[in-house]
């Protein structure tokens, strides 16, 4: 890669001199309005969503007019948090190896005070947190300017009573600042809000969550990516590489893919750029920065393990009721109310899997949904499902001159859907005959294409799966029958349906719980289009 051009940065903070960023000034004057009102708040986002980025340039921003003390609690050790005492000198010299930076030095602070909570801090081996917030207190004082405290990845630590007796001095002093000299504003950044830190507590260590955390001020700024935010990185990038892209449509589908999620939007800009950019599929930047190109590099994404993923799949395996919740999302097409008060809910809007769409729960981008969906049809149990190993074993006859026989995968899990489950006595609803369908496409188009759930179309009675193989895109609707009335109209809305998306073929898949249902696969026309329609 040249080294003196800019490019993609999926790790650490953003560099605006080094990396093409999404322009975050808009962003940056929200917060500092809060700054200025002298709020008190928490900067809550899941992982790799740009806090620390922004937390960066919000330091630079606020300097004009604020002394600034950016800290990092990763950059404290365990050990350090094993009582006040040792916390209190920790924290004391981490502030003074911070404001004292050699390169870039905080300016405005009394050094008479720095040396002060120096000495304090290696001579008395009793440094009590009362005794840090004193100085702390002298420093605000004296300060040229108010000082403004983030504390980045606050939540590092949380799982201990050091953490929460610190918390509790800051707010105290905080809220007492007309009587006594503070911080002027408080930033917390991290995933977990301190109004619900008692979430990352063990159980037996519940009672030491004492403190009201009722202080925190809402904090409503959008740190996702806009579609014209990311057009205006992409122009930054077309400037310097001329690859001839359409700036429109690949920022559409970037952002019609991650929901404008921060890694992900840079990382299928990475992959784009230096990954499907001279393969043998994409020769140049030219090809790579296409549909197609997105497409494989969506692709790729999604095969990949990352931090992000890694983060998110332990995530489910920590917190059950979290897995149950995204189970019955993703699979039973139910439209779930968004409840603040369900743990699952706000664990899972927490961690970024869902957000509050209206007030319905949705996957927050198709990303993640297809990710999940990958990860809850892969399982040992699912692997070794009949259905699954059919699949399997027919996978290698469905693809013809490159192109994937659709009406051939539904007339097969017709046979095979009928051969396993005809006479039994298992009865299973909706919710697990979608998953039977997805656990059979699973193998068939692994490694080659993806697909995802329509969000417009999920609900109890219908779900559109859109599959994306080779640049070909195929429209399936998964829906119950409820009778022949009912059935007509589901035509109909998939013929509008394929409309949208400039098509004349749909397919739709049909699982009749009656008796005298008809079993197979049939073509039929309305208008100009075609549907295959398969019913099990």
């Amino acid at each position: 890669m040249d080294n003196n051009r800019r490019y993609f940065n999926t790790t650490g903070a953003c560099n605006p001199q080094l990396h093409y960023m999404v322009d975050i000034q808009e962003r940056l004057e929200e917060i500092k309005n809060l700054v200025d009102a002298g709020k008190y708040f928490t900067i809550n986002r899941a992982r790799q969503y740009g806090k620390t980025t922004t937390i960066k340039a919000l330091s630079e921003y606020l300097e004009n007019d604020y002394v600034v003390v950016s800290l990092d609690f990763q950059r404290m050790s365990n050990a350090e948090f094993a009582d006040e005492y040792i916390f209190s000198a920790a924290f004391a010299a981490y502030f003074l190896k911070t404001v004292r930076n050699k390169r870039n030095p905080v300016q405005g602070l009394n050094n008479d005070i720095l040396d002060k909570l120096s000495r304090i801090a290696n001579e008395n081996s009793a440094f009590s947190l009362g005794k840090l917030f004193t100085v702390l207190s002298e420093l605000c004082e004296t300060a040229e300017k108010p000082i403004v405290l983030i504390i980045d990845e606050v939540d590092s630590a949380a799982n201990n009573q050091v953490f929460l007796d610190f918390l509790a001095q800051l707010r105290s002093y905080y809220l007492d600042r007309e009587n006594s000299p503070a911080f002027w504003s408080v930033i917390l950044a991290g995933v977990y809000d301190v109004k619900n830190i008692r979430n990352k507590i063990r159980a037996d260590e519940e009672h030491k969550v004492n403190s009201p955390w009722n202080i925190a001020s809402d904090f409503r700024v959008n740190m996702g990516f806009t579609p014209g935010g990311i057009r205006g990185m992409l122009e930054e990038y077309e400037a310097d590489n001329h690859s001839g892209m359409n700036v429109e449509e690949i920022a559409g589908l970037i952002f019609d893919y991650t929901s404008g999620y921060p890694f992900l939007v840079s990382r299928l800009c990475k992959l784009m750029d230096e990954e499907v950019a001279g393969s043998v599929s994409f020769p140049d930047k030219a090809a790579a920065w296409t549909k197609e190109g997105f497409l494989e590099a969506e692709k790729l994404l999604l095969s990949e393990k990352n931090t992000l993923f890694e983060s998110l799949m332990g995530k489910l395996n920590d917190y059950p009721s979290l897995k149950r919740k995204l189970y019955s999302i993703l699979f039973g097409g139910k439209k779930l109310v968004y409840n603040p008060d369900d743990p699952a809910v706000d664990i899972a809007v927490m961690f970024g899997f869902v957000k509050n769409d209206g007030g319905t729960l949705r996957i927050a981008n198709r990303i993640f949904e297809t990710r999940l969906y990958n990860y809850l049809l892969t399982t040992d149990e699912a692997q070794n499902s009949e259905l699954f190993i059919f699949a399997s074993d027919d996978k290698s006859q469905f693809v013809q001159n490159g192109h994937l026989n659709m009406e051939l995968v539904l007339k097969k899990f017709v046979d095979h859907f009928d051969q396993i489950y005809s006479g039994r006595a298992e009865v299973f609803d909706e919710e697990e005959g979608r998953r039977r369908f997805l656990l059979y496409l699973r193998p068939i188009i692994n490694g080659t294409g993806n697909y995802y759930i329509e969000p417009e179309t999920r609900n109890a009675r219908r779900m559109d799966v859109v599959i994306d193989y080779k640049g070909e895109q195929f429209i399936i609707e998964l829906k119950i029958w409820r009778g022949n009335a009912y059935h007509e109209r589901g035509e109909e809305q998939l013929a509008d349906y394929l409309d949208y998306f400039h098509l004349k073929k749909g397919y739709m898949l049909s699982f009749n719980f009656n008796g005298k249902k008809e079993v197979g696969v049939k073509e039929i026309h309305i208008g100009d289009r075609v549907l295959i329609e398969a019913v099990v």
